[in-house]
């Protein structure tokens, strides 16, 4: 039947080809107009494939060249040839080859007065032009000189025919040659002049497509750096600002608000960043650095280029779509390949490390007599487990609400229950959000009460002194770390002793006797008072921030008002880390900054208008890049004021905060008042490309990178007060320092083994803590010793990249829940052993790096070959997993929790060799290949248990750019199937309970407490599960085993259509330049335009807004 229709096809296109009968051919054009009309494009391929585009030019051209053209077939002739030529790659060159650009060029300019005519001219050059080679070849012969003929000054007559002449135009100026010819021949001020004429007298918007087609122009020609001077030298900034003044929020104009934008951005004059050097302000001289580029300052010559901005390619994180010629294909490097980076004598080092295995019952005792005294610290929160602060508002149960009583978080419910047992029962409609401006209606007077119900009149006499003094304190202040003084020496010291005792494990005294052993690059003197006060996480989840419709051209609209109207911009630098004098005049009316104190990020500081400020957050150590986490103090403020705040040197192409969230805040001033809370904050938040670029010579000689602005306004809550804001809850070195002593004293000795020790010394001279928890074996009989040394080991780390600071709120989970008395607990410590190193990159978290450590290094690249005097906690780490496989003692999971900047939820990346090739269409036969498929089992527990997480955003796909990262080598050369990357969002969720909801810390915790759960249910469902273990389990679970059976029947019932998950879509919005508004070439809208005009007469005299609704948007 296939081989008939494609024989009939070819015999109607063979006779139009051959005919010269008129009604022959008609019939045949009526045949295939009717043919291709219908259906899919699936028709249209199967012609080109048969010849048809070379038949229908052919027949174009023939018709042509008669003496007498005959448009009763070149008409019909013309729209099947736009039709066809929109979907056939090659047409513009079968065109040209053919002849058929020159006829058509004669027939344009026969026509000039007859528009029906003229129209169908236009659509074959436009589709002719679509091919660069054919329309620098149609510009060559005088194409754009005939189109300028037809393109008049504002008139209601032919404007389907001048809409389309602009709109063809366009198109041939995406060639270089045609829009250099343009700007050497002057048609920028004649565009200008004529898109002028059509805005001023279109008042009704009618005519808005021609008015965009005019612009579209524009924006070709001002791809060249010729092209933007004869823009700029016209006045064109100017002119096309005045425009858009007044209808930014006008949604009839917005085909022609959104060409202006991108004009007007593209023709911003790039500049360097006004920075002395892009290297970080810091170095650290103790070894050779690793510059992925060099530095130096930048010259205003290094920014023009005659190319296309290309988008930046985003390096960072795991999560990013990679390519599919990433995905590793070589077998050989995807299977398990054991070996040691190092010789085998070395690894008895780490022997030390596992004491564990040797101890006898009378060491662990005496161990355990060299602690201190239990009895001490029974004060100490055993019970605490972490929990997402609203949960009894949102995913308790009816029949659990007995437990939102405070003191009736018995051992027996706390966990279990607040498993989700199925999204859609969660209550939603009961949950309560915190609104947009937390401090909205906060009276600057405070009550006298915190939000938990402690007395804090004793701080309120604090509020009077000058803030600024205890806002960042100096680590010399008068403190006791052992005995708080009952007579107080210094203001810091009264309002610590009055300070509310509410935040658990945290100890202002004891974390600043931390601070003072804690190295940094700069030697930092001062303590961050969010740090030293504490966190206590609100009572409210936040929504995510709804983007107000056009929040983004308002903010580049007044980026170009500073530009061209520079009257109110004052430029004027108030900080600067590359400035060591004083910049700012403590009697002046700007706000003040700070940020040298751990983990602080902000380099320099300008005050561009009296309430907005231009921000640039500091290089990695020894890096001239990773500019994304900023942590910094303001202060100087008026309540009520909203200060914009642009951060102009960010380096992703998409961020977060263009889908709803929200930086961090925290106030000093409601901190005294008893709500001592980061919360997020910021409104009016967009992130988009700006004007400032990275010179080529910074580069290597290559193109400039470009930056990204985030921009966000604060609204502060009182007055005079200090605030910090980040752009994420900060968790410090010294807080994960002083969080492991407290931790350690807080625990029952005789019940649990918790060790702390030193795994290594950073290159800073910083210990890297790692943390072993077991349960103590319950006697000294043989049977208990040898299950206590024989317990399989679950290893977990965190933060190698150092900005991803809520991987270290879900350790904290972690670690927490794991000391606890909750009854899932108990029964990991008998069942598990964990090694825990909580921050890979103590360095870069205290000097405020964002991915690297001091040597400007990626460490989660650095897993295949690590040196001791490099990479010294990763050599360590690896060393220690070596060790453990060395003597049969692997661990079951091993789990790198980490922080992602452009995904929502948290979700895990595993390894899995047939999923690699599958996605890679490789053609070894993946049925060979033998692998461990339960290596999917632990992502889909979670995504069970964990209201936080999603199995849809999960990947196991080895690319050869993730080569050496922790979880491919661990999985690749120790042979760990279950090896993990686990990634929090920074922003929140898009599914479950947590729908529609920015993360807070709590969240975060408790998504480390579900880990651990998720870690009991992976054994429980093993084939490999002892006897012992579930009786265990059924002991100490006992009044919560209904609901386990009820999981661990979900997780049964779970099928293979997971395979087939998906990552979800990648959110769109156009925040950069290169916009997808100008699809000029656009196939359904010409198809249209065609099927409109076949049925209709020629345009004749056309009314002037009746009537002509398909000329306005469409």
């Amino acid at each position: 039947m296939a081989e008939e229709e494609g024989s009939g096809l070819q015999v109607l296109l063979s006779t139009l080809q051959g005919s010269s009968d008129k009604a022959a051919i008609l019939t045949i054009l009526q045949l295939l107009g009717d043919l291709l009309s219908v259906g899919t494009d699936r028709r249209i391929h199967y012609m080109i494939s048969k010849g048809g585009s070379e038949a229908l030019l052919q027949t174009l051209v023939d018709t042509a060249r008669t003496t007498s053209p005959d448009y009763d077939i070149l008409l019909p002739l013309f729209r099947l040839l736009a039709k066809v030529g929109l979907r056939d790659k090659k047409f513009g060159q079968k065109a040209l080859e053919l002849e058929a650009l020159d006829v058509t060029l004669i027939l344009a300019r026969k026509n000039l007065s007859h528009s029906h005519k003229l129209l169908h001219c236009l659509w074959a050059l436009r589709v002719f032009a679509s091919s660069v080679t054919t329309g620098a070849m149609l510009g060559i012969n005088g194409a754009m000189e005939l189109l300028f003929k037809v393109i008049t000054p504002y008139t209601r007559k032919r404007t389907r025919t001048i809409r389309t002449a602009t709109e063809v135009l366009a198109v041939l100026l995406k060639s270089r040659s045609n829009s250099r010819r343009a700007v050497n021949r002057g048609y920028v001020i004649s565009l200008l002049r004529l898109h002028q004429d059509w805005h001023s007298h279109d008042t009704a918007n009618t005519y808005v497509l021609i008015r965009r087609g005019l612009l579209l122009c524009l924006k070709r020609i001002t791809t060249l750096s010729s092209g933007r001077e004869a823009f700029l030298a016209a006045q064109g900034m100017e002119s096309l600002f005045s425009i858009i003044q007044n209808c930014l929020d006008n949604e009839s104009m917005e085909p022609v608000i959104s060409a202006v934008l991108q004009i007007l951005r593209q023709c911003y004059p790039k500049s360097p960043l006004p920075l002395v050097t892009t290297c970080s302000a810091y170095a650290f001289l103790g070894t050779e650095s690793i510059h992925s580029e060099p530095c130096c300052a930048a010259a205003e010559e290094d920014f023009e280029d005659d190319g296309d901005e290309e988008m930046d390619k985003d390096s960072d994180l795991e999560d990013v779509k990679e390519q599919d010629d990433d995905l590793e294909t070589d077998v050989e490097k995807l299977t398990f390949k054991p070996g040691l980076d190092r010789p085998e004598e070395e690894l008895k080092q780490y022997e030390a490390m596992c004491l564990e295995l040797s101890y006898g019952f009378e060491e662990l005792q005496s161990k355990l007599r060299n602690d201190l005294n239990f009895e001490d610290v029974q004060s100490a929160n055993h019970h605490h487990i972490p929990t997402a602060a609203p949960l009894q508002q949102h995913r308790l149960n009816e029949d659990q609400s007995s437990r939102r009583k405070e003191g009736e978080h018995t051992v027996q419910t706390s966990l279990l229950s607040m498993v989700k047992m199925g999204r859609s029962t969660a209550h939603l409609s009961s949950k309560k959000r915190l609104d947009v401006n937390t401090y909205q209606n906060v009276s600057p007077s405070g009550t006298g009460v915190d939000t938990l119900g402690s007395d804090i009149s004793g701080i309120q006499d604090f509020l009077e002194e000058d803030i600024e003094v205890i806002s960042c304190p100096g680590m010399n202040a008068s403190f006791s770390s052992s005995v708080r003084p009952r007579e107080t020496v210094g203001v810091i010291d009264k309002l610590l002793h009055a300070r509310p005792k509410h935040i658990p494990f945290h100890d202002p005294y004891l974390y600043m006797a931390k601070a003072r052993r804690t190295r940094s690059v700069v030697d930092f003197k001062m303590v961050a008072f969010p740090d030293l006060w504490g966190h206590h996480p609100p009572p409210f989840s936040q929504s995510m921030l709804e983007r107000k419709r056009g929040i983004q051209r308002i903010k580049i609209s007044e980026d170009v008002r500073r530009l061209i109207q520079p009257r109110d911009v004052i430029n004027r630098v108030v900080f600067s880390l590359d400035e060591p004098w004083p910049l700012q005049d403590p009697a002046s009316n700007c706000l003040r900054f700070f940020s040298k104190f751990e983990s602080g990020n902000l380099r320099k500081a300008i005050q561009v208008r009296e309430f907005e400020y231009d921000l640039l957050i500091n290089a990695d150590v020894n890096s001239a890049q990773h500019q994304q986490w900023f942590y910094f103090k303001v202060s100087g403020m008026r309540a009520a004021i909203p200060y914009r705040f642009n951060i102009i040197n960010c380096e992703k192409p998409n961020s977060q905060f263009n889908y709803g969230m929200q930086l961090t805040l925290y106030s000093v001033k409601e901190a005294l008042l008893g709500r001592s809370t980061w919360t997020r904050t910021g409104h009016d938040i967009c992130y988009y490309k700006n004007h400032y670029r990275q010179s080529a010579a910074a580069t290597g000689g290559a193109s400039g990178k470009c930056y990204y602005t985030l921009t966000f306004t604060v609204t502060f809550p009182h007055s005079e007060d200090v605030c910090y804001l980040a752009y994420h809850y900060p968790y410090t070195y010294t807080a994960l320092m002083t969080h492991l002593e407290i931790l350690e004293k807080s625990i029952n000795p005789k019940k649990i083994y918790f060790r702390q020790e030193t795994l290594c010394q950073t290159l800073g001279g910083n210990p890297c803590p790692l943390v072993t928890i077991t349960a103590m074996p319950e006697s000294n009989s043989t049977d208990d010793l040898e299950q206590f040394r024989h317990r399989p080991y679950q290893v977990i780390t965190a933060r190698a990249h150092p900005g991803e600071s809520n991987a270290s709120w879900v350790m904290k989970g972690t670690l927490e829940f794991l000391i606890s008395n909750d009854p899932v607990a108990r029964l990991l410590r008998e069942s598990f052993i964990f090694k825990i190193i909580p921050m890979l990159n103590p360095d870069g978290v205290i000097n405020g790096n964002h991915r690297c450590s001091l040597r400007g290094e990626d460490l989660n690249r650095q897993w295949l070959a690590p040196k001791a005097h490099l990479q010294p906690t990763i050599y360590h780490a690896k060393g220690l997993l070596q060790y453990l496989s060395s003597i049969g003692r692997g661990p079951v999971v091993f789990c790198d929790f980490h922080g992602h900047s452009q995904k929502k939820n948290v979700f895990i990346y595993g390894c899995s060799i047939k999923e690699t090739l599958w996605q890679a269409n490789c053609a070894v036969g993946t049925s060979a290949v033998l692998e461990d498929i339960s290596y999917r089992t632990l992502p889909k527990i979670l995504d069970k248990l964990a209201p936080a997480f999603t199995m849809s955003s999960c990947s196991f796909l080895v690319e050869k750019s993730r080569a050496s990262t922790a979880r491919v080598v661990v999985w690749r050369e120790m042979g760990v199937s279950r090896s993990y990357t686990m990634e929090s969002s920074y922003c929140g969720c898009n599914q479950g309970p947590y729908k529609g909801l920015q993360f807070g810390t709590s969240e975060l915790e408790e998504m480390g407490a579900m880990f651990c759960l998720g870690l009991l249910i992976l054994e429980l469902k093993s084939g490999n599960c002892s006897h012992r273990l579930l009786a265990r389990a059924a002991a100490l679970l006992n009044a919560e085993e209904d609901a386990l059976n009820h999981h661990l029947q979900r997780c049964n019932r779970s099928n293979t259509s997971d395979l087939d998950d998906e990552p979800a879509c990648m959110e769109e919005i156009d925040y950069n330049s290169e916009g997808n508004s100008d699809q000029d070439g656009s196939i359904a809208e010409l198809d249209r335009q065609i099927q409109e005009c076949a049925f209709s007469q020629d345009e004749g005299e056309e009314e002037d807004g009746t009537g002509q609704g398909r000329n306005t948007i469409l």
